[in-house]
């Protein structure tokens, strides 16, 4: 009795997350200004740090997974700062909430949306690093980036959401965001940079799995706490 119960539960939080990820999707496409900013606030780092690195084609590859998860942190705070703006204006986000919806649903939606959001940048961040950092990767490791990417975007979305909803009616959000989201991630930052340098610069050890792992359980934990937290940090 009660698995049948819970089914058709689980069926209406997951069309609830489905609106909300299709409704914040909709207006990204309406006016795609985070995309670009985004997009192009990642372009201009990685092509701040190959200046600062030097010419010097072995430091660049060495150094090449570090500035893509820099670039991938930066350009975060960027976009994760703007997925509330919307829900700002006019009192939006108290009329989310009193609508009949589960506020786990709200907080999954805008974090699978800013996973999807960041996940986006890796295509583009890749050719660049191509270009500035003389990047090689074969098809199989091609594949493996992606599969992190996606992680660490996973494992940076999480808790991002969660704050951007604490800090969102802060006037000093773009100040606040930062300070408390990057210590939260550093265990995310440091695993999701030496997972990438294994793919980029070879993984004699065997070590990628240990550190994959270590990426995807922090992933899982941000995950599991936000939508536990998520409602306490968006009441009045």
């Amino acid at each position: 009795m009660s698995a049948t119960a819970e089914r058709p539960a689980a069926r209406g939080l997951a069309r609830e997350i489905g609106a909300v990820i299709a409704k914040d999707l909709l207006l990204e496409w309406r006016s795609r200004a985070r995309l670009l900013a985004t997009v192009l606030f990642g372009i201009v780092a990685l092509a701040l740090f190959s200046f600062a690195a030097g010419a010097d084609v072995a430091v660049l590859e060495r150094g090449a997974a570090g500035f893509l998860v820099l670039a991938l942190l930066l350009s975060s705070t960027l976009g994760l700062a703007e997925s509330f703006r919307v829900e700002q204006d006019d009192s939006a986000m108290e009329g989310l909430l009193l609508l009949p919806i589960d506020p786990h649903a709200l907080f999954y939606g805008k974090a699978l949306g800013n996973t999807l959001f960041l996940s986006l940048l890796g295509p583009v961040l890749a050719v660049a690093a191509v270009v500035f950092y003389a990047v090689e990767v074969g098809p199989r490791a091609l594949v493996q980036l992606v599969l992190l990417w996606v992680l660490a975007a996973a494992g940076l979305s999480a808790p991002g959401t969660l704050y951007a909803a604490m800090t969102s009616r802060a006037r000093s959000q773009d100040v606040l965001l930062p300070l408390i989201h990057y210590p939260l991630v550093v265990p995310v930052l440091l695993a999701a940079v030496k997972s990438i340098d294994l793919i980029l610069n070879g993984d004699p050890m065997g070590q990628l799995g240990s550190w994959t792992a270590l990426l995807a359980g922090f992933a899982l934990v941000y995950w599991s706490l936000g939508g536990v937290l998520f409602p306490l940090a968006v009441e009045e």
